[in-house]
């Protein structure tokens, strides 16, 4: 069979002038990035022509197929349990991979999770799960698939074998200004996850202050591409809107984040948390057809809890991956903090606004996330006990805790805080967390 050659500046070009591209022109263009044949500029100028004239709902599935099939699609074929997995585009103390993961698993379905790391305001799966002494996330695909058929349950990073096209254009794309474009956003995030060998997909889509799309309607027409797309590919997808306008939960920062999850595999998680892992859960136990109902999904993700199974898988987790899991049992043995200071609060009265975006930055300024890729991240630091929209507070009561191995960091994040947390006089109900559901 003939290969159609595909010269780079002809492909540009037609893109640039607002055209549609063919199947074998958008392959081109990804093998380019992944071999090499296409330079770093035809990239970038291939790029910014998408951003700025768009791709058709075809051509989008187009790329991401060709994202995917860059390497190495994952064959799970010997896992019989069907298996479901779940992306969230990003929030602030968005920790629910880490307790979701095993109480889906403890249902009967198999949860093969490939994450990412924090940058920016947004914190990464990987970065949590890290924070556990000896846990590697760092798994060749033979592992993955075998722990996958011993429990049921693998949460790792990408490994270089799967869509390595992905790595090298969103790197172009980060410096380039052409991250913010739907089909460009559907690639990345799909080519990844539809590698990884699912047989369902549940995205939590966030918006507000706090997520990467801020905007309401942005978020939705990104949730309904990643719906189209992925379907289109033979993926049943669902989608789940949620606001992220003030942190989810309590606990911000790596360990911290953990030691939440943790509570809430033992039934005591805060209520917006659970009202946003109960949502995805659902849609994924019935997309896999291990729940009839919405209704049933919900008795048998709370019996997971209450039961301890979902607690169990975690462990087993934890142990297969080469931590400790002690700790699911004994969080105290996570990274602490040399200090940790309550922030109180100047007055009584009632929280009017906790804005999630303020709360990231003191975070990352104390060290818990990452302003850029190479940079190190704090395990140990963050904001715990964190005061929720329409809460009464008393004068002098702690609206957090803050957690810091610095002091002048300490004091900066503090006065961060001190902005972001405001007090009004009369309660404010607090926003509506869980919006629509897109696909259903």
């Amino acid at each position: 069979m003939s290969v159609t050659t595909v010269f780079p500046q002809h492909v540009i070009a037609k893109k640039r002038d607002g055209g549609v591209l063919s199947r074998d022109e958008i392959a081109g263009f990804v093998r380019g990035a992944t071999d090499g044949s296409w330079a770093d500029y035809q990239l970038s100028a291939m790029l910014m022509a998408i951003v700025w004239r768009g791709m058709t709902p075809q051509e989008t599935a187009h790329y991401t197929e060709a994202m995917m099939h860059s390497g190495v699609v994952a064959d799970l074929s010997s896992v019989k349990q069907p298996k479901a997995d779940k992306h969230s585009t990003g929030g602030v103390g968005d920790k629910v991979s880490l307790h979701l993961a095993p109480m889906v698993a403890a249902c009967g379905v198999a949860v093969p999770m490939i994450s990412g790391r924090g940058l920016g305001h947004t914190g990464g799966t990987l970065d949590k799960l890290e924070a556990i002494p000896g846990f590697r996330v760092n798994l060749p695909l033979a592992e993955y698939r075998a722990e996958l058929e011993r429990i049921g349950l693998s949460l790792i990073g990408q490994t270089a074998d799967l869509a390595p096209a992905d790595k090298k254009l969103y790197a172009l794309r980060d410096v380039t200004g052409t991250v913010e474009s739907i089909p460009l956003i559907c690639g990345s995030i799909l080519s990844k996850k539809l590698a990884e060998g699912i047989d369902v997909l549940v995205l939590d889509v966030k918006f507000g202050r706090g997520a990467f799309m801020k905007d309401k309607a942005k978020a939705r027409e990104l949730a309904q591409a990643l719906v189209s797309v992925a379907t289109q590919m033979g993926k049943p997808t669902r989608a789940v809107m949620t606001a992220m306008e003030q942190p989810l939960g309590r606990a911000v920062g790596n360990a911290l984040e953990v030691v939440e999850s943790i509570e809430c595999l033992k039934g005591r998680g805060p209520e917006d948390t659970m009202a946003v892992t109960y949502a995805l859960g659902e849609q994924m136990l019935v997309l896999t057809g291990a729940a009839k109902t919405t209704a049933e999904a919900r008795e048998r993700l709370e019996q997971s809890i209450s039961r301890g199974t979902a607690l169990q898988k975690m462990r087993e987790l934890v142990a297969m991956q080469g931590g400790d899991a002690v700790v699911v049992d004994e969080p105290s043995r996570l990274p602490r903090a040399r200090l940790r200071v309550p922030l109180a609060a100047p007055r009584a009265g009632f929280v009017a606004d906790v804005d999630a975006m303020a709360v990231a930055l003191a975070a990352l300024r104390l060290g818990a996330g990452r302003a850029k890729a190479e940079d190190s991240v704090d395990h140990a630091v963050g904001v715990s006990d964190l005061v929720k929209i329409g809460e009464p507070v008393a004068a002098g009561a702690p609206l957090c805790v803050v957690h810091a191995n610095d002091e002048k960091a300490l004091a900066e994040a503090n006065a961060m805080l001190t902005k972001a947390i405001a007090i009004g006089s009369n309660a404010v109900a607090a926003p509506r967390l869980v919006d629509e559901i897109i696909g259903a």
